[in-house]
Parts: C-alpha cells; structure tokens; sequence
C-alpha cells in the first residue's frame, strides 16, 4: 500500500497533475522551443565551468529536456559540477550510480556521493544516505545512522522527508518502532497542506497500518486533502458518509464527494489517465455521484484496460459474469480475468482459479484451479485460501495433504480471518487431521470470539463450561454464551437458559432461562423446546 518516497508524494495523487496537463496540452510547442532554447544557454555555460549550468545540463540529459535522453552524458555534466561541490549534482550523480544509470552500477560510490551532499544539508540526499545503511547497500548496515540521516531530513521541514521517517517509525522499518514519533513526523508532513501527505495519513488511520484504526481520524485527515482537490480524497469521504464510518452517515453528504470526484476523474479520464478511467467507471457501475450507466462503466474500464489496468481488467470480467450492462459471457469473463491475474490482480487470480474449478468459461481444470488459488493465497486472499483448504483436504486437483490443508487454513487465521480461527479451532478441539489439543483450539476460538464470530463465542463458553482447554469457569462461559445468544445463535441460547435455570456461573433466574429457551426454540432447537416443555412441568 505504501512505500518510501523520493523527491515528491507519489502514492495516489492522479488529480494531482490536472493543471499541469491543461497548461502543457495547450503550450507544448512553445515548452519544446523554450526547453531547446534553455539546453544551448546551459551548454555554454557548463562548457565554461559553471556549476549550476553543468547541473542543469546533466538534467538535461537525464530528462530529455530539449536534447535526446542520454544517461551517460548525464553522469558526466553531474560528475563535473559535483566535483566543484555542488550538492544537487551530488545526490543525482549518487542515484545514478546506486541504479546503474549511464555508469556501472556502484553502490558504494553512490553513497560517498549522497555523503558529501548530504554533509552540506541537502534533504533528498540525507533520506537516501539513511536508506543505504537502513539496508547496508555500499555500506556497512547501521540502523543508528540510518536514523540519524532520516531525522536531518525531515528536520528540514520537507515534507516528503518527514512523511518517509513517519513510515519508518509506524513500521518499524531499521528503527525501534513507535507510533508517538510516527504520528508527529505523519502530522507535520501532512500539516504543511500538502493534499497527498494528508490522504495518506487518512489511509494509515482507517487500515490501522503503523497507527491504531481511528476512522474519525480518518475522515478528518481526507476532508483537508478533499477540501484541496484531490479526487481519491473525496471518493473516500463519500464512502465514510454513505456507510456512516468516522461520522454520521449522510447520504447526501456521501454524494455531493462522489460527485466532485467524478467531476475531477472525468477531466482527468479524459485526458487518458488509466487510474481516473479506472475510477470514473467504478462511479458509473455503481452510481455514485453519477446516474448509474453500465455502457459507460463499460467504456471507461475498457480505456483504462487498454492501458494494461488490471482492476479494470477484473471489473471487465465480473460485468461479463454478471450480466452487467452486457450479455453474459462466461468465456469473455475468464479472458479478462485471465489479463488481470497474469498480472498479479489477487483477486482476479482467485475467481480464474473459481471458474477453473466450477468449469465455467473454461474446460474444468482442478490442477489449474489449484494453480491460481496457490497465487491469490500467497497475498492473502481469504477466499483463495479456504479454497485450497478444501482442495487439499479432499485431493481435488492435488494429491490429498492434510498437512497442507492445515497450513492455508493456519494462514488464513494468522492474517485475522475469524471464521478460520474458528474452524483451526475445532481441528484441535476434535483431533481432525491435526493432533488434537484443546489449549490450541482455546487460543484460536478465544481470537474468533474476540471478533465477534458468534460460533467460536459459542464454542468457547462450552470448553470453559467444561473446563476442556481451560481451567473451568462458569462465569466466563456465561459471558461467551450470551455475546453469541445476543447474536441469535440457537445452541448460545440453550446454553445460556441452561445456564440460568441451574444458576450456573449467574445467579438462579427461571424467567431469563425462558426468555432464552423460547428464542431458541423459535429458530426450531428441540432441546430448547424440551426445556421449555420440562418447565411447565
């Protein structure tokens, strides 16, 4: 989702260019002349010894600015303004060589030159001189001074810089982790009004990556970026609005961001960006903001999968699937999903291997199935992993493997999955292609139940009912029980009239144990009914 930026915020800030592309579309023959006319001055300068001239002109050339891109001639004119010390040709010739570009790739010749740029205050070259021992990359790896370089660079008030050490901190990458600094380094980065710093800082608050989930954060800090134009911003406060996330929900709050957003996405669709086309079709598909037209979703997806977009790719496939604004087209959806998955698209990659499994679209193929369940699994998708759970347990398309089966199914728990917490819980508890051990089924039904997962809340009271896993405790199952009986599960419900009828782990109380019997006698649970039957007795 993130990564450390170098020069300018570069994660989702699209919109961000819009009046840039306007002035170049309408200017860009006088921009060529002028850029052409700015290369020749430069050259005669920097051929008379000028610093800054050399600079420019290895730029120049780095950039194809009014002469042809030329690596190696820009490693020359920055070599020879970096030797008279100038700081900026400096920390460019120390990226050339940490990347192999127009010079031999040398990453300790890149840190001397980030050194001696960085030695004269200059910010972009601190950061990267932090990176090199972060990773020890032509230098002895040193997390202290990889610190220390970072924190002379934000110190300097960039703001990129202090959003780059807000992300070392909030991850704990090559310093102590800690949310305190990485909120202050988030907070003056994103304070200084730039609009991608602040969409950022929202991201991290409502994902509760690096910083405890607040999504009232959230929204605070995606309405600053919103209020200053940046599209990604108001779709994500429309979508706080309409589900009623970090604030109250407000229907016609959540269109009036949807519909600033279009607004902005189209020019910029327009203008040919993939991510904005990706964008403004997901507004038709959906509505928001935009009277819902599934021939424009269509369309609009269509241009950005022209540019090799794979969410548009995906979303090809599922209209396909779906008939949604087209005829259904199995075939047609698998070759989109195809494009998308070969990608990388996660979730492209788990409905490929869906239609591979099921024979839709395609001739049935298991092994293909397994193929791509395999690739979606290893990013994490959850339905990709209990697919494979299930593949393995019952040796569809792979030789059957308990052992694999265990190992999907343990991953998916381990990312947080509640209902595969549940269900390696009750491995353990019943000894089913697993060793059986209650302790273990405890940890992973008490992590289920902490997420509210009605069934292990259930589970859970019964084993400390029991004292199966767990030293007995009455009190404790009474509260496991009623969290799932609050959820409506008939056998919590039982239980818990159970409970109260005897007076077990609660006081004694026969009109609560009916209250609980009846609803769950009312979903069809017969021991509940003879309960209730026992009772009038």
């Amino acid at each position: 989702m993130f990564r450390i930026i170098r020069g300018c915020a570069v994660l989702v800030v699209a919109s961000l260019v819009l009046s840039g592309m306007l002035a170049g579309c309408s200017t860009q023959n006088t921009a060529q002349s002028a850029a052409e006319q700015k290369f020749e001055a430069a050259k005669r300068a920097a051929e008379a010894g000028d610093a800054v001239a050399q600079y420019t002109l290895g730029r120049a050339y780095a950039h194809g600015l009014g002469v042809a891109e030329d690596d190696a001639e820009a490693v020359k004119w920055y070599r020879k303004a970096a030797d008279q010390g100038y700081a900026d040709a400096q920390d460019s010739l120390g990226w050339m060589y940490k990347h192999g570009q127009g010079v031999a790739k040398n990453e300790a010749e890149a840190v001397k030159w980030y050194k001696l740029a960085a030695e004269q205050g200059y910010a972009s070259a601190q950061y990267s001189l932090g990176s090199m021992y972060a990773e020890g990359q032509g230098v002895t790896k040193n997390e202290a001074e990889a610190e220390k370089w970072w924190r002379k660079a934000a110190e300097q008030g960039n703001a990129t810089m202090q959003y780059n050490l807000g992300v070392s901190y909030a991850t704990g990458y090559s310093v102590a982790q800690n949310e305190a600094e990485a909120v202050k380094w988030f907070r003056l980065a994103a304070e200084q009004g730039d609009a991608a710093m602040q969409f950022n800082v929202g991201l991290m608050y409502a994902d509760g990556w690096g910083l405890a989930k607040n999504e009232t954060e959230a929204v605070k800090w995606w309405r600053k970026a919103a209020e200053l134009g940046l599209a990604e911003a108001q779709y994500k406060l429309g979508e706080m609005y309409f589900h009623g996330r970090g604030v109250a929900k407000n229907e016609a709050e959540a269109v009036k961001w949807y519909k600033l957003a279009a607004e902005k996405w189209h020019i910029l669709a327009e203008l040919g960006l993939a991510d904005a086309q990706f964008n403004l079709g997901k507004m038709y598909e959906k509505g928001l903001g935009i009277a819902k037209n599934n021939a424009e979703a269509e369309k609009w997806y269509r241009r950005a999968e022209e540019q090799g977009h794979r969410k548009a790719q995906l979303n090809l496939g599922w209209m396909y699937a779906r008939e949604q604004g087209v005829a259904k087209n199995e075939a047609e959806a698998v070759k989109w999903f195809q494009k998308s998955a070969e990608q990388g698209n996660a979730k492209a990659q788990y409905y490929l291997g869906t239609m591979y499994r099921i024979g839709e679209g395609v001739a049935k193929d298991e092994a293909e199935a397994v193929k791509w369940f395999i690739l979606a699994a290893e990013q994490g998708d959850v339905n990709a992993l209990f697919n494979l759970v299930n593949m393995y347990d019952n040796g569809e398309g792979v030789a059957e493997n308990e052992a694999e089966a265990v190992k999907w199914l343990r991953k998916a728990a381990e990312q947080g999955n509640a209902k595969a917490q549940s269900t390696l819980g009750f491995r353990y508890a019943d000894g089913w292609r697993v060793a059986k051990n209650e302790a273990e089924a405890v940890k992973w039904y008490q992590k289920a139940a902490e997420q509210g997962y009605a069934d292990a809340q259930f589970t859970l009271g019964r084993m400390y009912r029991r004292g199966e896993g767990v030293t007995k405790k009455e009190v404790e199952a009474v509260k496991w029980y009623k969290l799932a009986a609050e959820q409506g599960d008939a056998f919590a419900q039982t239980a818990l009239g159970e409970m109260y009828e005897k007076g077990q782990g609660v006081a004694k109380d026969e009109a609560e144990a009916v209250k609980w019997y009846k609803l769950a006698a009312e979903k069809g649970n017969k021991k509940a009914k003879q309960a209730l039957e026992a009772l009038k007795k």
